[in-house]
C-alpha cells in the first residue's frame, strides 16, 4: 500500500504548503516517488494540469518539487471566489458550478467520494503522497462536512502533523487550543507537531517543546528556523500579495490589487528582479507617481473588478501615468478591462451585465463560452522573442484593434499592442517568466541593459535549498516512519 502523512495547521499561512513543498523535493532527493495531494484549496491561482484541467497553484509547486507532472487528481476540490459570498466550484480539474458559502456546505459532503476516488488514484505507482490540509481543524463549527482537514483524514485513514507558527506568536495556544477542540479520534490519528518560521536561538524554545509534548501527549517533530529564501517562491495565497521594494532600482512598476485578483503568480519573475520595484497597490491608495509600467492583473470577476478599479480613482491614476508617457500591459482580465467595454449577457461572472473598460483600446469582450484551457507557445511581436505560457479564461474578444496583436501563438494571434507600443495586453499567463521577453521588456525602461536573470533556474534551486533546510530540522526518518513508507 502506498504510505501517506496529512500536514495540517493551527491557522492559514502558518506555512503548510512550503513544508508540503519542502518535504516533497527532500524525499525526491532521497530517490522516493513523492505526489502532492490537497481534498480542497480556495484560490484565485491555478495552473493547467496534464490533462487540460485546473488545480491550485501550491499544488503545481508541490509537484514542481516532487518532480512529477500536474494532474487533475493532485487538488480535486478547487475553490475560485468571484463574489464575498461566492466562489467558482471546480471539481477533478473541471468547472462544476457556483455556490455561495452557506449552500457549499452541504455540497461538501458530495464531493467527498470524488476526493477520495482522487486520492486512491493518485496512490498508484507512488511511494508516498504527501497531503496539506486548509486553514485549521480547530474550526469545528465547520467539522461535520468537513473535506478538508480531519473528515478527509479521517475518511482516508492517514496519519497527521500539526503546524504551528511562531512566528505571529501564541504557538503554545495554538497547538494546545487545537489539541482541547479536536475529537479523541482525532487526537490520536494526529501524531506530533512542527514549530516553523521559528528567528533567534531554538534552544530558547527547550521549556516550550516540554510543555507542549505534556499537555498533548504528540511528538515534537521539527523545530524550523525562518525560511529566509521563501519570497523566492509563489507566495500561497493573496493574503502573502505585498510590495517588494529594493534600495537599488531603475525600473518601477506598479500593479492595482484588484478584489478578485487572479494567478497573481505571473508577476514573481518581475519581483526577483534585483533592481525592479513592484509596487502592489491596495484599495483606497492611489497608483504611485513616476511608475515606469502598469501591470493590470488577471481577475476571477472581471466585470466587477472593472467596477472596483474605477471606485479607486485608478482609472483616472493609469490615465494621467499615460499622459506622462507610461506605459501599460493588461493580463487576461486586465487585458479586457483595456478595452472599451465588457459584457456579460449571460450573468456568467455575477448581476453585473455591462460595464465599460478603460478605453484604451478599441475593442470590446463579451463573457460567453466555455473557458478555455490551453498550453501555449509562440513568438511576441515587437522583439520576436520566444513565449510560453498558458490560457485560463472565459471570454471572447473583437474589435479592430486586434489587427495589431502582440503576441503570435501556436493557436493564432493573440492580444492587442498600440501603434505607439505603449499599451499591451494578452490572455497570456505565465508571459513573464520568458526570461528573453522578460528582460527586453524591463530594458526598456533600464538606464543600461541587464542579462538574462533565469527565473526557472531560480526557483529550482530555492527548491533544493528549502529541501536541505527541512532536512536539518525536521525528523524526516521518524516522519517516513509514521507515514508507513
Amino acid at each position: 500500500m502506498t504510505a501517506a502523512l496529512m500536514i495540517q495547521g493551527t491557522g492559514s499561512d502558518v506555512g503548510k504548503s512550503l513544508l508540503v513543498a519542502g518535504i516533497a523535493r527532500a524525499l525526491n532527493n532521497r530517490g522516493l516517488k513523492v505526489k502532492p495531494f490537497k481534498p480542497q484549496n480556495m484560490s484565485n491561482n491555478a495552473a493547467i494540469t496534464i490533462e487540460g484541467g485546473e488545480i491550485g497553484r501550491a499544488q503545481a509547486l508541490q509537484a514542481r518539487a516532487a518532480r512529477t507532472p500536474l494532474q487533475n487528481d493532485m487538488n480535486p476540490v478547487l475553490l475560485k471566489p468571484q463574489t464575498e459570498i461566492g466562489a467558482q466550484v471546480v471539481v477533478q480539474g473541471k468547472v462544476w458550478g457556483n455556490a455561495n458559502a452557506h449552500d457549499y456546505q452541504s455540497i461538501k459532503p458530495t464531493l467527498l467520494p470524488q476526493v477520495l476516488e482522487s486520492f486512491e488514484r493518485l496512490k498508484k505507482d507512488t511511494d508516498l503522497v504527501i497531503v496539506e490540509g486548509a486553514g485549521s481543524p480547530a474550526e469545528i463549527n465547520l467539522r461535520k462536512n468537513d473535506i478538508a482537514n480531519m473528515g478527509f483524514a479521517e475518511a482516508a485513514d492517514i496519519p497527521v502533523l500539526l503546524a504551528g507558527d511562531i512566528d505571529r506568536g501564541g504557538v503554545i495556544a495554538q497547538i494546545v487550543g487545537t489539541y482541547a477542540l479536536l475529537s479523541e479520534t482525532e487526537k490520536a490519528r494526529t501524531r506530533g507537531f512542527l514549530i516553523n518560521k521559528f528567528r533567534g536561538d531554538p534552544t530558547l524554545f527547550d521549556d516550550g517543546l516540554t510543555i507542549l509534548e505534556e499537555r498533548t501527549g504528540w511528538q515534537n517533530f521539527g523545530v524550523i528556523p525562518f525560511f529566509k529564501d521563501a519570497y523566492k517562491l509563489p507566495p500561497e495565497d493573496a493574503f502573502s500579495i505585498q510590495s517588494q521594494l529594493k534600495e537599488k532600482v531603475s525600473v518601477n512598476i506598479a500593479i492595482p490589487v484588484l478584489s478578485r485578483i487572479a494567478n497573481y503568480d505571473d508577476f514573481d519573475p518581475l519581483i526577483a528582479e534585483p533592481d525592479v520595484n513592484i509596487h502592489m497597490v491596495k484599495a483606497g491608495e492611489p497608483l504611485p507617481t513616476g511608475m515606469d509600467l502598469v501591470i493590470l492583473p488577471g481577475s476571477k470577476a472581471t466585470l466587477a473588478d472593472m467596477q472596483y478599479l474605477r471606485a479607486q480613482g485608478w482609472d483616472t491614476d493609469i490615465l494621467s501615468h499615460i499622459r506622462h508617457g507610461g506605459s501599460v500591459i493588461g493580463i487576461c482580465g486586465g487585458y479586457q478591462m483595456l478595452g472599451t467595454e465588457l459584457l456579460d449577457p449571460e450573468g456568467r461572472e455575477g448581476n453585473l451585465t455591462k460595464i465599460d473598460g478603460l478605453g484604451l483600446l478599441d475593442f470590446k469582450t463579451t463573457m460567453t463560452g466555455n473557458k478555455k484551457l490551453l498550453e501555449e507557445s509562440g513568438t511576441e511581436h515587437l522583439t520576436k522573442s520566444r513565449v510560453r505560457g498558458y490560457h485560463m479564461h472565459l471570454g471572447d474578444t473583437f474589435g479592430p484593434a486586434l489587427e495589431r496583436p502582440m503576441l503570435h501563438l501556436q493557436s493564432g494571434p493573440d492580444g492587442v499592442i498600440s501603434k505607439d507600443g505603449a499599451i499591451m495586453g494578452s490572455y497570456l499567463h505565465g508571459l513573464f517568466a520568458n526570461d528573453e521577453f522578460r528582460t527586453n521588456l524591463i530594458n526598456r525602461f533600464r538606464r543600461n541593459d541587464q542579462k538574462l536573470e533565469r527565473f526557472e533556474i531560480r526557483i529550482e534551486q530555492t527548491l533544493d535549498h528549502l529541501a536541505d533546510h527541512l532536512e536539518k530540522h525536521i525528523a524526516i526518518d521518524r516522519l517516513l516512519e509514521i507515514a508507513g513508507c
